[in-house]
């Protein structure tokens, strides 16, 4: 950054002399280029430094331990957000408003004292604007001892009017003699032992959904119709999330680059599905752990529901997700915690952890409900506010937090970290009824269930959490198509069943196996004339074509799709059809 000298204007030299006369120095030279070398020398003296400091307010030292705390800058905007704005004032204006005698904020403040300066910086986002102390008074302030020291500054907790902790900042106590003003030490933004936020109240956790290791089900059913190319059914989980858990997992990736419709959507990587279903729960889930936490193109921003993101910005998920679990940590295991308070004092702690540069206006997301652009600081809590919530919301789902809602409308108000996710023994078995029903309980062996749904069409589950499925000649042949047999799911049955396979089921089986479908039920549109007469003058007619299959000397098979091409010929033979079944026009 630049030094005092730099940033000092060299052709302002009333706002020189404002500076000199709050630092109570003299300035020579009446050249301001000369006066801006003067002064900048003036004002690195450690002991004059160390004057000014001590008569600064506290607001202004907490301003500048705030920039020393971030090796010397931060954003403007973020800067301004926590201190203060800077009125925008020419020489003329300046001189008649005095502002540096009655300062609207603590940026002005320090503005006046030229203690902190203004400039834009490159960065890898492109050049940006910055709230920075020079490097020369930098180096003044570290050689007096003025830093953001964790083992000199305590903090202690009280309750505001809205149950909030809020930090005080400790006074040090003056050294020995010879007696020398020291300025206090700046606390951290977020305390490095103290969590933010409250314990729950009652009201916060009226409705508690404890955490499960349910979310393997929900993968097993999401991968099994990814593979099987049906739609995908509605999920416990949500299902951006899920499909990006196992896309950065390694279990799926993504397919028809090129967009053709018939193409399948995904690709699923075998060793991955062989390893997830012979690795032992806790392991799996573990994996899947992991690799969220590890990930950086996992993005949790652009994933909320109800939000859209737009545009070619970028932003940082995984040095967000290592900061929201270093906060996160500092919360008691086990216990009870309110998810507003915790946001609340988010936001006055450290409102830019995603956004360090304070890109509150070229992030373009957008509302989905109403289509609203959420531009701007004010807009804090529908962004940064709903990203902490749906933390907290994947935390539950991977099994690692309890959650509560207030009333069962309402958004998740408390959380309750687990230092591991609760287990199940997979030791379901699977029900065969004769007519080809099966069901499966939620604990049945992962792998099982996996392969008995490709052979099967599915049915909506059981309100016990059953998986629910049919088998059926359509499921077999789609389950041939992947290059499964019919004897495959009945070794799989056997092997996985409560009991013995009903012989009805297990014959028809082993009779499609060798003559495929032996009997056909289906819907068809048939006409009926009263004499054979009409049938064979129908049939010699143009309309002939739209007959399939004879029922008969006086009925047929009309094709799909042809009924109204049949009525008109009958009229055109002077002959007016009863429609029964069908609407007026033929369909």
């Amino acid at each position: 950054m630049p030094a005092l000298e730099k940033t000092l204007p060299i052709d302002d030299l009333g706002h020189l002399r404002i500076v000199a006369s709050l630092w109570g120095v003299e300035l020579a030279s009446a050249d301001p280029a000369q006066a801006a070398v003067e002064l900048a020398s003036a004002l690195c003296d450690a002991e004059l430094l160390e004057e000014v400091l001590t008569a600064l307010p506290d607001e202004a030292q907490t301003a500048i331990g705030a920039l020393v705390d971030a090796s010397g800058r931060l954003s403007w905007d973020a800067f301004t957000r926590r201190f203060g704005e800077l009125r925008e004032m020419g020489p003329g204006k300046r001189d008649r408003e005095k502002p540096h005698l009655r300062p609207a904020s603590i940026t002005e403040t320090l503005w006046y004292r030229a203690l902190v300066a203004r400039a834009f910086f490159e960065t890898a986002k492109g050049p940006q604007e910055f709230a920075f102390i020079p490097d020369d008074l930098l180096e003044a302030l570290e050689f007096i001892g003025f830093k953001n020291e964790e083992a000199d500054a305590t903090a202690e907790q009280t309750d505001d009017v809205d149950g909030l902790p809020i930090m005080e900042e400790a006074q040090e106590a003056a050294p020995p003699e010879p007696p020398k003003p020291v300025p206090p030490k700046i606390a951290p933004l977020v305390s490095d032992d103290k969590p933010l936020g409250r314990p729950v109240t009652p009201a916060e956790k009226s409705i508690a959904q404890p955490a499960s290791d349910g979310i393997l089900e929900e993968l097993t059913t999401l991968l099994a119709a990814l593979r099987t190319g049906r739609a995908i059914p509605a999920l416990g989980v949500y299902q951006p999330f899920a499909l990006d858990l196992l896309t950065v997992s390694g279990f799926i990736s993504p397919a028809n680059p090129q967009g053709e419709p018939a193409a399948p959507a995904w690709t699923l990587n075998p060793d991955a599905l062989k390893g997830f279903f012979e690795t032992p729960r806790a392991g799996a889930l573990e994996a899947f752990v992991e690799a969220w936490r590890a990930s950086p193109d996992f993005n949790e921003l652009r994933q909320i529901p109800g939000l859209v993101c737009e545009g070619g910005w970028r932003n940082n998920p995984l040095a967000t997700r290592a900061f929201l679990f270093d906060l996160l940590a500092l919360v008691p295991k086990g216990q009870w915690w309110s998810l507003s308070a915790f946001i609340r004092d988010l936001k006055a702690a450290s409102p830019d952890f995603q956004r360090r540069g304070g890109e509150y206006d070229t992030w373009f997301i957008k509302r989905e409900s109403d289509g609203l652009y959420l531009r701007g600081f004010e807009h804090w809590e529908a962004v940064e506010g709903e990203l902490v919530r749906y933390f907290i919301q994947i935390l539950h789902w991977l099994g690692l937090a309890d959650v509560a809602l207030p009333r069962d409308d309402a958004p998740i108000s408390a959380f309750r970290l687990l230092s591991v996710a609760p287990m199940s023994e997979e030791n379901g078995k699977i029900s065969v009824a004769s007519n080809g029903r099966i069901s499966a309980p939620r604990l049945t062996p992962r792998g099982a269930r996996y392969q008995a749904a490709r052979f099967c069409e599915w049915e909506e589950p059981r309100p016990d959490g059953d998986y629910r499925y049919r088998v059926t000649p359509n499921s077999l042949k789609s389950a041939q198509a992947q290059g499964l047999k019919a004897g495959q799911l009945l070794s799989l049955l056997a092997k996985n069943a409560a009991g013995p396979l009903p012989p009805s089921f297990v014959k028809a089986l082993q009779r499609w196996e060798v003559n495929g479908s032996e009997a056909r039920v289906e819907r068809l549109v048939v006409l009926r004339v009263s004499r054979p007469e009409v049938m064979g003058e129908l049939k010699n007619s143009k309309a002939g074509r739209f007959l399939s299959e004879p029922l008969g000397p006086t009925a047929a098979v009309i094709r799909p799709g042809a009924e109204s091409k049949i009525l008109e010929a009958l009229t055109e033979m002077g002959l007016l059809a009863e429609v029964v079944g069908l609407t007026d026009d033929g369909q």
